[in-house]
């Protein structure tokens, strides 16, 4: 299996516990809504009129019922913007605040909301499940200790500790093609072009050449990331001296449009440095956006749906553990239910991953986030979808992985030969440990079919 060793951020979950009583006041809501507030520092010096205005931040559990906090209406308005929480009107000023199955944090001015995974989940294990789904190898073994209670000082602090470490040597270098039209021939004429745009005509040229220079993708990635975590309002002003500082090298490098797609680039000997900072930067690019106002008002969100990044962690490192084995393994496979003369009248259905050999499915697996604990998770639908699985591929057995800790349960299909496994996945455990897991299942699986071709040659 590739390994590319990189840095991630450590957000030490004892610590948030010790100082969670430095950021909780009143609950909003009763014991179901596991939410808090509370006051904190804006990261500004405070003396006389230019005293630091108070920022509450505000924590709450995925699975919380929700709080009541008093906002402003563009507080609420963004927050209902961001996808990260719904802030519904009660009134004088009032709103339920609740999450809406994503994790993550929202800043304004005025207040932090965040929203936290379940079995407090560290922001290190959610940035490793994030990379890794992109990337097979993302891994934070070598963690740089950056100890906050919140994300956006996590994500800001350890975003400059990386980047000052890749540039630390100088900005880096590379090849890019040019295109452009010269007097002169430099590199190679593009003919096609060349006709096509100036036909009769000996100048000017089209031509393209490769030139050394900065402004190269890596530079323009972390240069983008920097330039985001330096609009997120409220962080400390030594990290936001240091971001703007280490922006400032790559001022010769193109600028990023907002929303066009992050350029492409290759993990390599010559840009060995750079892989920590990059890996942190994009994640940084696709989840977090942060807006500059008229003037007053900075907001910035960080929010990702933690049902899709265990679904695409665990497909991306059960593919990976089943390369091991004889077969071929596909992701989100859509399998046909009934059978129908119309294409109105198909059911299809779409397992999270089936290993095929020879042609034939022989198992199929699942991700749920959510298990059946949780506040409006269902195990008996979770079970029915997976006999749907097993029926459509004519397969004995199928495994669901769920988050957590726990012992493997084997639940037998009362007049079926289908078993249905349900796999736990300790997410809190270090990444190798959880990848280790990850190809116990693969091995486990393996082991079963090798069991039910046994059984098959037997019996014929």
């Amino acid at each position: 299996m590739p390994r590319l060793a990189g840095d991630a951020v450590a957000l030490d979950r004892s610590s948030s516990d010790r100082n969670a009583s430095d950021h909780r006041g009143s609950s909003g809501a009763g014991p179901a809504g596991r939410g808090s507030s509370g006051r904190g520092s804006s990261g500004r010096g405070a003396s006389g009129r230019g005293a630091a205005e108070a920022c509450r931040h505000i924590v709450l559990d995925e699975l919380s019922a929700g709080v009541v906090e008093r906002l402003d209406p563009d507080t609420a308005a963004y927050v209902n913007a961001s996808g990260l929480a719904k802030a519904s009107p009660m009134g004088m000023g009032l709103y339920r605040v609740e999450p809406v199955g994503t994790v993550g944090s929202v800043r304004t001015p005025a207040v932090q909301l965040e929203v936290r995974p379940k079995g407090r989940l560290g922001l290190s294990r959610l940035l490793f499940l994030l990379g890794y789904a992109g990337d097979q190898g993302f891994r934070d073994d070598s963690v740089a200790a950056v100890e906050h209670t919140d994300l956006w000082s996590a994500l800001a602090e350890s975003l400059a500790q990386l980047a000052d470490r890749a540039l630390s040597r100088g900005v880096l270098q590379g090849y890019l093609m040019v295109e452009e039209s010269l007097r002169t021939v430099k590199g190679r004429i593009r003919m096609s072009d060349q006709i096509s745009r100036r036909p009769g005509m000996l100048v000017p040229l089209e031509v393209s050449y490769d030139e050394f220079t900065e402004d190269i993708a890596e530079n323009r990635i972390l240069r983008a990331a920097l330039e985001r975590m330096s609009q997120v309002p409220r962080v400390r002003p030594e990290v936001l001296s240091r971001l703007r500082q280490l922006k400032g090298k790559l001022d010769a490098v193109t600028r990023l449009q907002s929303g066009a797609p992050l350029p492409q680039w290759r993990p390599s000997r010559m840009n060995t440095r750079y892989h920590a900072a990059l890996r942190l930067a994009e994640l940084i690019l696709r989840n977090a956006s942060a807006e500059a106002g008229d003037g007053k008002q900075q907001s910035a969100s960080f929010v990702v749906d933690m049902a899709k990044v265990f679904e695409d962690f665990v497909g991306t490192a059960l593919r990976e553990a089943m390369a091991a084995y004889p077969g071929e393994m596909r992701l989100r496979y859509n399998a046909l239910l009934n059978e129908a003369v119309r294409d109105s009248d198909r059911i299809v259905v779409q397992p999270g991953a089936v290993h095929f050999l020879g042609g034939r499915p022989v198992m199929v697996y699942d991700a749920k986030y959510k298990a059946a604990a949780d506040v409006g998770a269902s195990l008996s639908g979770d079970h029915y979808r997976m006999l749907a699985y097993c029926t459509s591929l004519r397969v004995p057995t199928a495994w669901i992985v769920y988050p957590g800790a726990g012992e493997i349960k084997l639940r037998r299909i009362l007049n079926t030969d289908i078993d249905i496994v349900e796999f736990p996945l300790d997410l809190s455990l270090p990444p190798s440990e959880i990848l280790a897991a990850v190809a116990d299942l693969a091995q486990q699986s393996w082991g079963e079919v090798l069991r039910q071709a046994s059984i098959d040659r037997s019996a014929g």
